[in-house]
């Protein structure tokens, strides 16, 4: 068997579109087991969420409008669910937070990791809580059997912030545009926004079959 095939994906933790795509993510992990290894990166959207929403929706209701596009969206895939009053009754102030917590646990524990990340992503969308708030995070956490101990030593030590402008630097090498969007073969191939399992699962299946990186160039 050779080497697995890298899925890198960047997403931002409050993305609705990211939320709907974590379902894709967990299928392509049972459809190919040990041939894929999951690189999650983040990908800041919504750095300064209220400002985001009330400079982009203003002339389209603000957060009012937001929401109803929000459940709009959540109406078409049934795997999830929202809250009703998402972004009016909550409105975290930063997708960063949340995005520094879990670069801080990233790396000592891949499987609480991904936990954590869903676990915070239907604590926004589906409970309403405001997972931008440190209290709120470690309640999560804990409730994942996550140390916190060694998620505030990453902290203070800074190495969760260089977990972080590392994925601003691979972002920016790979052209990033929004989230989600996944990255397979080196960066010669992106997958951006509302892609379906079976392009995803095509794509991965491809490498797998010739993962020669100069197959993907032919002049």
């Amino acid at each position: 068997m050779g080497a697995p095939v890298t899925v890198t994906v960047f997403s931002d933790v409050l993305c609705v579109w990211a939320y709907v795509a974590q379902a894709r993510i967990e299928e392509v992990k049972a459809r190919f087991g040990d041939d894929v290894r999951i690189d999650y990166r983040f990908f800041s959207v919504f750095g300064d969420a209220r400002s985001k929403i009330a400079t982009t929706w203003k002339d389209r209701g603000g957060a009012e409008g937001y929401r109803d596009h929000v459940l709009d969206i959540a109406r078409r895939f049934p795997h999830v669910a929202v809250h009703p009053d998402i972004w009016v009754a909550t409105q975290p102030a930063s997708s960063a937070s949340p995005h520094l917590f879990l670069a801080a646990l990233r790396d000592q524990d891949g499987n609480a990791f991904e936990r954590v990340l869903w676990e915070f992503r239907r604590a926004f969308f589906d409970e309403g809580r405001d997972i931008g708030r440190r209290d709120v995070q470690e309640a999560i956490a804990v409730r994942a059997g996550v140390d916190l101990a060694a998620i505030d030593g990453a902290i203070q030590s800074g190495t969760a912030f260089a977990r972080l402008e590392g994925d601003v630097q691979e972002a920016a090498r790979f052209r990033i545009e929004g989230s989600p969007t996944i990255v397979l073969n080196e960066g010669r191939q992106k997958l951006y926004g509302n892609v379906g399992f079976r392009v995803i699962e095509a794509n991965i299946a491809e490498l797998l079959r010739d993962p020669r990186p100069g197959e993907a160039s032919w002049c």
